[in-house]
C-alpha cells in the first residue's frame, strides 16, 4: 500500500459522484436550521428545515412549517439554537422569510433554477423526522411541473426530485453538486417512492425579496395555471416569434379574468402586457398589484393561429 508524506495511507479518494455530494454538504450544510413551530401553549406543533441565505440572518423555508406558530426557534448542526422571527409567508407558493439575530452567520449561495437539466444530480439537505442535518441525493427528475398547495392555489415551475424526503425536510434546501441552492424542499407524494417537489429557487427568492420589503406578497391574478412549454420551431418562424417557449394553459378558473376574456384550457400564453412571456415565472411576475383592474393585452397561440385578447386581472 503507498503512503503519503506522514507515513500514514492516504485517505480514500472520492469518486465523482461522491465528491459532488460532499461538496455540496460542506458548503451548503452549515448554513441548514432545524426549525421547531411552538403553539400559544408552548409546546412543538411542528417542525422543519430552513436555509440561510443572507449573512444577516434571513432564513427562507416552507410556509407550511412557520403556519400559526407563536413562536419558532432554529437550531444550527452544532447545537446553537436561536430565537427566529417571521419576517412574512405566502401561502400561494409556501415560502416563508425569517430572521435570525446576529450577523456573520452561516450562509448558502444561491443558484438559478431556470437553468437546471433532467438528469441534474441534486442533493436535499434537511432534518427528517428531527435528525439533524441529513443528505439526502438523487437527480431532477423533471421541471415545470405544477403543484396545488394548501391555500389551494396552484405553484407552476415546481422542480420533481427522487432525492428522498421524509416529514421534516420541509423548507430545507435542494443543492447542485456545484453547491449552489436551486430550490426549497416542500412536499412528497404519500403513497409513491421518489416523487418529490421543490419550489424553484428562482420563485422563493421573487417572493422572498417581496416578503422583507413589505412583509407580503401584493399580487393581481389572471385565473389560469399553466406550465412552461417549447413552442414548434414552425409556429415560431410563422408569427415571427424570438421565444422558444410559452406558457401552455392547463386549468382556467370559471368566471375568472382570462375566462370572462375567452382564454382556453390548451392555449399557449406567449406575451402579457407587450412583454414576451417564456415562461410561467415570467407570467408570475408580471401578475404585479399595479396590474389588477386594468384591461391589458394579452397573446396565446391557439393551435398554429396567433390570437390577441384584452383581460382585467382581479386582486389576488
Amino acid at each position: 500500500m503507498p503512503l503519503d508524506a506522514t507515513g500514514s495511507p492516504p485517505p480514500d479518494e472520492l469518486d465523482p459522484y461522491s465528491a459532488q455530494i460532499a461538496n455540496a454538504f460542506d458548503r451548503v450544510g452549515p448554513a441548514v436550521v432545524h426549525v421547531i413551530a411552538f403553539g400559544t401553549d408552548g409546546r412543538p406543533k411542528g417542525q422543519g428545515s430552513g436555509v440561510i441565505f443572507t449573512p444577516d440572518g434571513y432564513v427562507l423555508t416552507n410556509a407550511h412549517v412557520v403556519a400559526g406558530a407563536a413562536r419558532l426557534r432554529a437550531s444550527f448542526i452544532d447545537g446553537q439554537a436561536m430565537d427566529a422571527a417571521l419576517v412574512g409567508e405566502d401561502a400561494d407558493t409556501d415560502t416563508a422569510v425569517l430572521r435570525l439575530s446576529g450577523n456573520g452567520l452561516p450562509h448558502a449561495e444561491l443558484g438559478r433554477s431556470a437553468t437546471l437539466r433532467v438528469g441534474q444530480l441534486v442533493a436535499a439537505i434537511g432534518n427528517p423526522l428531527g435528525f439533524q442535518c441529513t443528505v439526502t441525493a438523487g437527480i431532477v427528475s423533471a421541471l415545470g411541473r405544477t403543484l396545488r398547495t394548501r391555500s389551494g392555489r396552484m405553484i407552476d415551475s415546481v422542480i420533481q426530485t427522487d432525492a428522498p424526503l421524509n416529514p421534516g425536510n420541509s423548507g430545507g434546501p435542494l443543492v447542485s453538486g456545484a453547491g449552489r441552492v436551486v430550490g426549497i424542499n416542500t412536499a412528497t407524494i404519500a403513497p409513491a417512492q421518489g416523487i418529490c417537489f421543490a419550489i424553484g429557487i428562482d420563485t422563493a427568492v421573487w417572493v422572498a425579496t417581496r416578503l422583507m420589503r413589505d412583509g407580503r406578497v401584493r399580487r393581481s391574478r389572471l385565473g389560469l395555471s399553466g406550465q412552461t412549454v417549447p413552442i414548434d420551431t414552425r409556429v415560431r418562424r410563422f408569427h415571427h416569434l424570438a421565444q422558444p417557449s410559452g406558457v401552455l394553459v392547463l386549468e382556467v378558473v370559471a368566471g375568472g379574468p382570462v375566462a370572462e376574456a375567452g382564454v382556453l384550457r390548451g392555449d399557449v400564453v406567449v406575451a402579457f402586457d407587450g412583454m414576451p412571456i417564456v415562461g410561467v415565472d415570467d407570467l408570475h411576475r408580471s401578475l404585479t398589484e399595479e396590474r389588477a383592474g386594468r384591461a391589458l393585452p394579452l397573446t396565446l397561440l391557439r393551435r398554429a393561429e396567433m390570437l390577441e385578447v384584452s383581460v382585467t386581472p382581479g386582486e389576488a
